[in-house]
């Protein structure tokens, strides 16, 4: 606790990562980044299924990078390594399997607390995204079939029957994905899908036409049971089916509990008010990557917005 950061940064995705590498680079020496999870990019391993195109330019953002990170359109795999250079290359201190639980502000510092240890920083940077916190359904999960109920691609094996929760290219994908060895069906709650990027609305389609799996468009699940150990899911149409598994690709949400425990304000729709320079109501304190977007971010916007946030606090010394 005697070492004094400059920056701490909770998080250590490319958000996280940008802001570290942001930090070496443009000349601040004391920076730490601390990870709840095992390795950093925790939401491109859990999310993105294998060989996943990874896009600069995301869902048609044109991006123009401002920082020192030259990410470019890769694959899941190549943006990992890429990652993995950046944070060898540069020396930067992660500590890992670490959960933030609060930041208060004291006199002219941060006191960051987890469950292991207490950090002191002169500015924070919360790079923590919103699929650390998956949505989940408004209806009931029996905790009996929990195990069978998905919300990444984790615990899938071949042979199951398998139902897809979504209308994004998460879910697309996953179904696609899931359907050369599996049998597939895909609930999307509209009649037709209108967030799809035209690569993945085209393998669905072909999918579909061919057969490989199925669309249940316009219908809503009302429940879930617990059938042989199998989950069963009722529809509003009256009809049920019983899967082998389901996956909900349905999105994440704000962890507001946690930026409450971080003094962060928030607005009427419970999202951080943060400024042009990415700086929240507690000066020193910064959001970058998805908590500080409306709508879907991207891994070249969350580069440049740790760009920014450094940059102001190098302006500030």
């Amino acid at each position: 606790m005697q070492q004094m950061y400059d920056v701490l940064i909770i998080g250590s995705g490319p958000g996280g990562v940008g802001a570290a590498i942001e930090s070496k680079v443009l000349g601040l020496e004391k920076i730490l980044v601390i990870e709840k999870g095992d390795n950093h990019s925790q939401t491109i391993r859990k999310f993105y299924k294998d060989n996943k195109r990874v896009d600069k330019d995301y869902q048609g953002q044109e991006v123009e990078i401002k920082g020192n990170v030259q990410f470019l359109d890769g694959t899941k795999e190549s943006t990992l390594d890429y990652f993995d250079q950046l944070i060898d290359n540069e020396e930067i201190d992660v500590v890992f399997n670490s959960e933030v639980e609060k930041v208060e502000k004291q006199e002219g510092y941060f006191l960051v607390t987890t469950a292991k240890a207490t950090y002191k920083a002169q500015n924070v940077i919360i790079a923590i995204g919103k699929m650390g916190k998956p949505n989940k359904p408004s209806y009931k999960i029996p905790p009996s079939i929990r195990q069978k109920v998905n919300f990444n691609l984790e615990r899938c094996t071949h042979g199951e029957k398998i139902l897809v929760v979504g209308g994004g290219d998460s879910a697309s994908e996953y179904a696609v994905y899931l359907a050369k060895e599996n049998t597939v069906t895909l609930n999307y709650r509209k009649k037709e899908f209108t967030r799809l990027n035209s690569i993945n609305a085209k393998e669905i389609a072909d999918a579909n036409g061919e057969e490989r799996l199925r669309l249940r468009m316009g219908r809503n699940i009302l429940s879930l049971e617990n059938e042989s150990g199998a989950v069963k899911v009722n529809y509003d149409d009256g009809y049920s089916v019983v899967y082998d598994r389901i996956i909900y690709a349905i999105g994440g949400t704000t962890p507001v509990e946690f930026l409450k425990k971080c003094g962060v304000a928030l607005d009427e729709g419970k999202q951080p008010i943060i400024d042009e320079n990415f700086e929240t109501n507690n000066k020193g304190m910064y959001i970058v990557g998805d908590l500080a977007v409306d709508s879907g971010g991207s891994i070249a916007i969350a580069l440049n917005h740790a760009f920014h946030a450094i940059t102001h606090i190098l302006g500030k010394k």
